[in-house]
């Protein structure tokens, strides 16, 4: 069975599973241009200057100067930039980055579970000399230069979170539902293709469906199954497009022993069917 293109980080030495680079030096003379594929890793692009085209799971997203791309292990995109854009490409994996303190892990769940950001140019701009010290560090390898590296990274996913977020108040309440609401997005990620009940999640939270229902609605204003079943709809569109796989054989990749009824599924939430799904979008 075939599987969406997977990549990994290339760059030496891999232990450290972590690799920052200037754009500057990957597009001075072409342009880049990636194919549909998924990545191992967390994938961060910082566009100090740009254009071209992203999309990352089936969504466009605008490319220009003073943006942020951040990818979790398992998105696919297709990726265009122009020769001539400037800033940083940063890849690591949760080997190498995985905070333990809990206000830390919830920093850093919250600025990977978006995946745009377009901040004002002196904001990116704090963003940059942050960046420009975990190159720097990078580069020369000095000792101990891995925990200054966790050490910058933890902050700058602090300013990201920071800058996009306009409020400076948050209630317990609104930021209890949050958290509620990012550990229910990780069991769906982890578990889609084994648990397709909301009672099975709610009993994993420790919550009754009503409760996890009262979270969804109030953070994303969705029920628990409508963004249970969106995800089941995403996977499906990536296996649909990015390998040639039969349609039982998705079907059964995602949990399905009986393929008509996943065609029953994926055809009463999009309107069509997988096969003309796949024939549309290629």
């Amino acid at each position: 069975m075939q599987k969406i293109p997977i990549r990994g980080i290339k760059e030496r030495p891999l232990e450290n599973r972590f690799n920052i680079t200037k754009l500057e030096s990957l597009l001075s003379e072409n342009d880049m241009i990636q194919e549909l594929h998924r990545h191992a890793f967390f994938f961060v692009l910082f566009l100090k200057d740009g254009n071209g085209e992203h999309i990352i799971d089936f969504t466009p997203y605008p490319v220009k100067k003073n943006s942020i791309f951040f990818m979790r292990p398992g998105q696919v995109h297709q990726l265009q930039l122009k020769k001539g854009s400037a800033g940083y490409l940063m890849q690591f994996d949760q080997n190498f980055y995985s905070p333990q303190l809990a206000s830390s892990k919830s920093i850093f769940k919250k600025v990977s579970h978006k995946n745009y950001y377009s901040l004002h140019a002196e904001k990116f701009q704090k963003l940059l000399l942050i960046l420009s010290n975990i190159n720097e560090e990078h580069s020369q390898k000095q000792a101990h230069y891995e925990e200054v590296i966790k050490a910058n990274l933890k902050i700058l996913f602090i300013e990201i979170v920071r800058q996009s977020h306009h409020t400076s108040t948050v209630s317990k309440k609104t930021l209890y539902s949050q958290e509620r609401l990012e550990e229910f997005l990780e069991l769906v990620e982890n578990h889609l293709s084994s648990h397709k009940s909301i009672a099975e999640y709610a009993e994993m939270m420790h919550l009754s469906t009503f409760q996890l229902n009262k979270i969804t609605k109030e953070t994303l204003g969705k029920t628990s199954s409508q963004i249970l079943n969106e995800q089941i709809l995403l996977e499906a569109k990536r296996n649909l497009l990015g390998t040639l796989n039969q349609i039982n054989q998705i079907a059964y990749e995602l949990g399905y022993e009986d393929s008509s009824y996943f065609i029953r599924f994926f055809k009463k939430h999009t309107g069509i069917s997988p096969e003309v799904f796949r024939k549309n979008f290629k």
